[in-house]
């Protein structure tokens, strides 16, 4: 590079007649004032446009816990809660501010504090469980190899001081054996090199298995990963932190370990090795050890006052990555709904969007990095170069500097002839001392090769210290990320919750969700059942975004009353299996139900990754399977009686392909009737769970239901069903219920007269009918 530099100035000269020093001056000068420009450009800025930045927020599109975007002019715009948990906006910029810095404040910076010692301490004890175990034994082997190092790196100093010194002299045989030993300690050397960083990636995997099992211990306890979801507001993205956060703390804390670790072995053994060479040629010991610790610090206090705030950009990078992810999962997930709207111009725009937000952030990264890593280079590769030079010199320089101050008085008797003699050798003369045994060239050249090694290592190991502080800094910003969603998820697991509630509707009835402080109160019990009964006194339907569906729901329902539940669209019938199941909280009244005896098949059924097999028997393993003493020739009556053996005759049991593709949508749901079949549940919880099944097969399916003794519950708008069913819960859309014996022919009759009606032209009179027999049926108004 500097000869790639000299050419230039030399052709620079050529063409504009100028002397290179002058040219020198002007580069020089032209970048200390950029970098001076870069420095005081934003604070003169937010003098001058301070009135017009006060409402500035963050480019994006991401919905915080703390503001509502808004579709009109895209602006976000803060929100504070009420004690009810309504969330409410503010217009005014001064006040969006205000509220802004606050909420940072509140939530914290990711940085060098006394949180993140807290956070990084609970994941160490789950990275490291115990004293005896395979991650102590990596670390230590770790640092009996880093230790071995700094040794080595101490004697090929003082073997290359040697080899120098062996040049100088023009010998030869002592030159050969110090090679030799260079080229023998270069085996042990490669060796232990590889094996730290080999240590380094087993530290790295080892770390990042053990947050990993944690993390998926949480993730699947009491259905935490529905929880954090649906009725938890506050992990993002979950899935990257999952990933990228949990194998990025896992590999920058390996790092770090012998980032810091060797230093401090280098710095230690370096200013003993020094203190000894020093001492060897009799200089002071205390002079170069306070020069250099006083540049240490002051370019240390320098890096730490200009530092940027790592951790935060860090974090928020993450955070933007994480969105990006989740737009183009989004996609994924809904690519068939998206080609038939044609909606690609829409996603594109989002996902452009997206990208657009993260090249910004990474591009004010890049430039924040810049200015530090020039002002960072500058301190520790010239700075300290300049003042090893300085300290190396020292022991040197200082001898000849006291003779010439204080020159020895001495006498002598010369003869002429000797004068004569000394005159025809002057060199001899003057150099006496220099020509000593004790102070030859070759010594001072050993002296200064070995002391620049040791104190080049020395250097290099207190700036490895020094950027260790950026890396601790980038390591808080995932550490955050990682502890925070441990706790979300421990918390979540115990049932507690914080979920931001955008809107709140009318309350309908007596019921109104209570609230501590801005989140809801779960004040339901439940109960486990005796006799195989389901039981609801006074529960209230509440979507996790406590909006009151029903204010109260009473039904005793036995094993063997089917009961059929009907209403319009948003009534609450799926919500109430939901709340069944558990997966939502019960926020009043009292529930009972039986436990481990209910079996969920929704309208669109889950394909599991696996062969056919695993398809029929899920959520239960092989192993499960062998142990409830089921075979293949049970798997496949059960097949039989979905009307599923075409495909028994097309593939095996055995046969692992893409199920969700290959099966068409009355397939899977004559799969999922499959499951439930293998299972044999008390209640089974059916929604729409056979609308893409034929009527005729429909009715063969949960006649053999019956027969099995399974109690249904049942969401469904086919008429043909009805028969199947005892008892009929019936909502009416406006929170209100009546739960009663099923009388099929009456429902039979309604739907004729219905049917009827439809074909007969428009009228008052035909209107209002059909709202009073929609009403009985519990359908939505055509």
């Amino acid at each position: 590079m500097p000869s790639v530099v000299s050419k230039f100035l030399d052709k620079s000269e050529k063409a504009f007649s100028k002397n290179q020093s002058l040219l020198s001056t002007a580069v020089i000068g032209t970048a200390l004032a950029a970098y001076a420009y870069k420095i005081g450009y934003p604070l003169v800025e937010s003098l001058i446009f301070k009135p017009n930045r006060e409402s500035d927020s963050l480019n994006n599109n991401l919905v915080k816990p703390n503001g509502i975007k808004s579709a009109a002019n895209g602006e976000v715009k803060s929100a504070t809660k009420k004690p009810n948990g309504v969330v409410q906006t503010h217009g005014d910029p001064k006040t969006n501010s205000a509220i802004s810095k606050r909420n940072r404040l509140m939530t914290g910076i990711p940085n060098f504090n006394l949180a993140f010692i807290l956070q990084f301490i609970k994941l160490v004890r789950i990275m490291i469980p115990s004293i005896l175990c395979a991650e102590t034994a990596l670390l230590s082997g770790h640092t009996i190899f880093l230790f071995l190092r700094t040794f080595l790196s101490i004697y090929v100093a003082n073997l290359e001081g040697a080899i120098v010194k062996f040049i100088v002299r023009k010998d030869p045989n002592n030159f050969v054996k110090q090679l030799m030993k260079w080229f023998a300690v270069a085996v042990p050397a490669t060796f232990i090199n590889s094996m730290i960083r080999y240590l380094e990636s087993r530290i790295a995997l080892r770390f990042r298995t053990r947050l990993v099992e944690h993390s998926y211990k949480l993730y699947f306890k009491n259905q935490s990963y529905y929880r954090v979801t649906v009725l938890d507001g506050r992990l993002d993205n979950c899935a990257q932190r999952l990933t990228d956060d949990i194998e990025t703390v896992a590999s920058t804390v390996s790092h770090l370990y012998g980032q810091i670790t060797k230093p401090c072995f280098d710095i230690l053994l370096m200013a003993i090795a020094l203190a000894n060479l020093v001492k060897s040629r009799n200089s002071n010991l205390l002079i170069g050890p306070v020069i250099i610790s006083g540049v240490v610090v002051v370019s240390a206090l320098v890096l730490r006052l200009v530092s940027p705030r790592f951790g935060q950009l860090v974090a928020q990078e993450a955070e933007k990555k994480g969105y990006l992810r989740h737009v183009h999962g989004r996609i994924v997930s809904n690519a068939e709904e998206i080609a038939f709207y044609n909606g690609h111009k829409v996603e594109q725009s989002h996902l452009r969007s997206a990208f657009r937000i993260l090249t910004q952030h990474l591009e004010h990264m890049f430039a924040v990095k810049l200015w530090f890593v020039m002002l960072e280079q500058f301190l520790m590769k010239y700075v300290w170069s300049g003042t090893g030079m300085i300290v190396v010199s020292l022991p040197v320089f200082l001898p000849q500097v006291i003779r010439q101050v204080r020159p020895k008085k001495t006498i002598s008797f010369t003869s002429p002839k000797q004068i004569t003699a000394s005159q025809a050798e002057p060199s001899t003369s003057q150099n006496s001392e220099i020509s000593e045994p004790e102070d030859s060239v070759s010594e001072r050249t050993h002296y200064f090769t070995t002391a620049k090694n040791l104190l080049l290592t020395g250097s290099n190991a207190v700036e490895r210290l020094m950027s260790s502080y950026k890396d601790i800094v980038e390591l808080a910003g995932h550490t955050a990320r990682v502890a925070n969603m441990f706790s979300v998820l421990e918390e979540a697991s115990n049932g507690i919750y914080h979920k931001t509630v955008v809107a709140k509707k009318e309350t309908i009835g007596d019921f109104e969700v209570e609230f501590n402080g801005d989140q809801p109160v779960a004040k339901g019990k439940v109960f486990a059942a005796t006799h195989n009964e389901i039981i609801l006194k006074n529960v209230p339907i509440v979507t996790p975004n406590c909006d009151v569906v029903c204010p109260s729901l009473s039904v005793n329902l036995k094993s063997g009353q089917h009961l059929l539940i009907t209403g319009p669209n948003g009534c609450g019938k799926s919500s109430l299996f939901r709340i069944l199941s558990g997966l939502w909280p019960v926020y009043g009244g009292e529930l009972t139900t039986p436990r481990n005896s209910m079996f969920y098949i929704p309208q669109r059924p889950y394909m599991v990754i696996g062969n056919l097999r695993d398809q029929i028997i899920y959520p239960d393993t092989y192993a499960d399977m062998i142990n409830k003493q089921i075979t293949e020739t049970d798997l496949r009556k059960i097949m039989q009686m979905v009307h599923l053996e075409h495909i028994l005759e097309r593939d095996t049991f055995h046969e692992i392909k893409d199920w969700t593709d290959i099966l068409s949508g009355g397939e899977k749901q004559r799969m999922a009737v499959a499951r439930l079949f293998y299972h044999k549940p008390k209640y089974a919880l059916l929604d729409e769970c056979t609308s893409a099944v034929s009527i005729d097969v429909e009715s063969n399916i949960y006649q053999t239901a019956i027969d099995m003794g399974i109690t249904l519950l049942t969401i469904t708008h086919r008429p043909t069903l009805w028969k199947f069913h005892t008892h009929i819960l019936q909502f009416d859309g406006q929170g209100y219920w009546e739960f009663s014996e099923l009388n099929c022919t009456s429902r039979m009759d309604l739907k004729k007269e219905k049917d009827e009606l439809l074909l007969k032209p428009n009228s008052d009179e035909k209107t209002q009918r059909l709202k009073e027999i929609n009403k009985e049926l519990g359908e939505d108004d055509v």
